[in-house]
């Protein structure tokens, strides 16, 4: 743990009297450590009886908030050895913002991208894709699908349709593709984009190695050049338990 436990634990930095029941402070608390990468998979935590005694809480307290998140996959409890934070816990952040790829947006973070290709090539097109790219029906599609990975944990299912005036030989993208289109003069400058909630197949979560069933995101993008041509329509599945999506909202006048 990187941080000093005595200050990390000391209320004066986190408990407030209108902040709720003492309880979810302190998990929320513990949660935004974990998730942000401040206590790291496999930390120890100290034992209840010491929380309790830093926190000013009672072990019913804090039996309670470390309980929930056992529950939630956060915390791992071994008998014999304590409570350690999950590797469960880290998640990555994404803006919604800013138009960037994969590969540029974990290159923000430091992170170092692993990539699967699980398809790529020119292929017949889907009737979704010719009217979504609103394509000749003798044309064909350029079609990218591979899973990204940070850091050795794989995180999504890119699954990448195009056309192939836009990117006439798929074998050219090696990492970026927003890299590729932009030598060519065709990297898109807005996006659509729609999110949903799914539970994974079980050919996705095998390949993104959780159980089928789980909990995800479903991210459908339709990108555009600047003339207004369709450039992209991309459909990912991103796992549940380790990626966010932020927006950042200003309020009207």
């Amino acid at each position: 743990m990187t941080m000093q436990l005595e200050a990390f634990f000391d209320p004066r930095g986190w408990l407030s009297p209108s902040g709720g029941p003492r309880y979810l402070q302190l998990r929320r608390h513990l949660m935004r450590a974990i998730r942000s990468g401040e206590m790291e998979p496999e930390t120890p935590l100290p034992p209840e009886r010491d929380i309790a005694t830093m926190t000013g809480l009672s072990r019913v307290t804090v039996r309670k908030a470390m309980g929930e998140l056992v529950e939630e996959g956060l915390i791992t409890q071994r008998r014999g050895s304590g409570s350690f934070v999950s590797g469960k816990g880290q998640r990555v952040e994404q803006s919604l913002s800013v138009l960037t790829s994969f590969t540029e947006d974990m290159a923000l973070r430091g992170k170092t991208v692993q990539s699967k290709w699980l398809e790529r090539g020119l292929f017949l097109p889907t009737p979704k894709e010719i009217e979504l790219l609103r394509l000749p029906r003798d044309s064909s599609v350029a079609r990218l699908s591979r899973l990204r990975s940070a850091d050795g944990v794989p995180l999504a299912i890119e699954r990448a349709a195009l056309p192939p005036d836009i990117l006439p030989n798929p074998l050219l993208v090696e990492t970026s593709l927003y890299q590729v289109l932009g030598q060519n003069g065709n990297r898109p400058v807005r996006a659509e984009q729609r999110i949903s909630a799914t539970n994974l197949n079980s050919n996705d979560a095998r390949i993104l190695n959780v159980d089928p069933g789980v909990a995800g995101l479903q991210i459908e993008r339709i990108s555009y050049l600047e003339s207004g041509k369709i450039v992209e329509f991309t459909r990912s599945i991103y796992r549940g338990d380790k990626y966010d999506f932020v927006a950042q909202l200003q309020l009207s006048k």
